[in-house]
């Protein structure tokens, strides 16, 4: 598995019911993410530092971006991690 401090970012994460290879390659931003989440941050902060984008010059793909991986990071707190804990790797 491979992971970076910053991947490239799809405008919309994945929604598949397993976990993917893009998935691996952004742990550390969903978990960045959640944490975010938690601390109350602005989600345009978060876009700005996490995601990378600029919530100004972009709104509506920062927003998008922003809403679809917080809610990947979610799954995968919730669901998704089981997946990582399996020997046969993503799908």
């Amino acid at each position: 598995m491979q992971t970076s401090l910053a991947p490239d970012l799809a405008d919309l994460a994945p929604t598949d019911a397993a976990l993917t290879s893009y998935d691996e390659q952004h742990l550390v931003t969903y978990w960045r993410l959640l944490d975010a989440e938690a601390d109350g941050a602005d989600w345009k902060e978060v876009s700005r530092i996490v995601l990378h984008l600029d919530p100004e010059r972009e709104p509506e793909r920062a927003r998008n971006a922003f809403d679809s991986h917080l809610a990947r990071a979610k799954w995968m707190a919730e669901r998704g991690y089981r997946h990582l804990l399996r020997s046969d790797g993503p799908k």
